[in-house]
């Protein structure tokens, strides 16, 4: 088996230089680094990475756990995420509990036995206790889009202002039969976008327009019937805020079956925008989350976790990032 002093010694250099050269930890000339990569690869030499590990006392891997993926804004996180890693030389493991508490669980056993320095996670809020004890045992971690765990490091939005400014938008346009599709009221962005809009619309002296039940779904599917129910109950409807974008097209379908003109008829935007909205047939107004840079965020404040001293203790932080309105043909 190749070591590392036989790829110095082809490359012709040191074993200090081709240390820096595989780890990334030290500048190595391009022409240099070409000659050590080639060696490499000749001599077929792997670094023994659970040596580097405990020298030096970080396994250099990231744990990601994220309940979507499909036009959700956890693709853009987990994008900002790796971009972030990879420029910090670090590796990620990447989870999708798909919303199942019990798959999260899963996820969370599997990582905290493994190869990982910390966490990020989107948390479903069913298994608080198994996270905390994770981070108490030594494992940083940070909580994005869903600080369900008081007290614990989290990069979210703004989102009860979110929906606020929502409806305020909506209404600065003529609108006053405003309706809302929500999701689970026991996560906390459902829960305060929800918030956010009840509190606008009791401002501006307007009538509630949702549906008991709708605080379970964030599909196509769930926009799509939810919508068909909004305008069976209310007939004064005039515009829909939807919490996410696969609502938004959802609502978007059923509203084009319903013949009801867009946004002619009925206004949609969603509070959580995702590239996709600007591709639509009618492109859809959205309050956007800058994901990308939240997901680079979250990786920052891990790695400060990771790299304080044993003996430190850094106080929790929550960095919230503003929505930004984008005006679209749906509005």
């Amino acid at each position: 088996m190749a070591t590392l002093k036989d790829v110095a010694k082809l490359a012709c250099v040191d074993v200090s230089t081709v240390s820096r050269a595989l780890n990334n930890t030290g500048y190595v000339h391009p022409d240099t680094k070409k000659r050590v990569y080639a060696a490499a690869k000749e001599l077929g030499y792997h670094p023994n990475v659970m040596a580097q590990a405990l020298r030096q006392g970080k396994r250099r891997t990231i744990g990601i756990i994220v309940p979507s993926f499909f036009l959700s804004v956890f693709a853009g996180i987990v994008t900002g995420i790796n971009q972030e890693a990879q420029r910090r030389n670090y590796a990620v493991l990447l989870c999708n509990s798909g919303y199942d508490s019990a798959v999260e669980k899963e996820c969370l056993n599997r990582l905290r036995s493994g190869f990982i320095d910390g966490l990020i996670i989107g948390p479903t809020g069913r298994n608080s206790r198994l996270i905390q004890d994770i981070q108490a045992a030594g494992t940083p971690v940070v909580q994005v889009i869903r600080d369900q765990i008081p007290r614990m490091n989290s990069i979210v939005a703004d989102y009860e202002n979110t929906a606020c400014e929502a409806v305020k938008y909506l209404y600065r346009l003529g609108s006053r039969g405003i309706g809302f599709l929500g999701g689970n009221g026991q996560i906390v962005p459902f829960r305060d976008r929800y918030d956010g809009y009840r509190r606008a619309i009791r401002e501006l002296g307007l009538e509630e327009l949702t549906i008991p039940e709708s605080f379970v779904g964030h599909t196509f599917e769930f926009g799509y019937h939810q919508t068909q129910e909004l305008l069976f109950r209310y007939p004064q409807l005039d515009a829909i805020i939807t919490s996410v974008d696969a609502q938004g097209l959802g609502a978007l379908r059923m509203l084009k079956e319903q013949k009801k003109r867009v946004p002619d008829e009925v206004r949609v935007m969603s509070l959580t925008g995702h590239s996709i909205g600007a591709m639509l047939e009618t492109s859809m107004t959205a309050m956007e989350i800058p994901a990308i840079e939240m997901g680079r965020s979250a990786v920052q404040m891990l790695l400060e976790e990771i790299d304080a001293p044993e003996d430190s203790r850094l106080t929790p932080k929550r960095l919230v990032f503003t929505a930004e309105l984008v005006e679209r043909e749906s509005t």
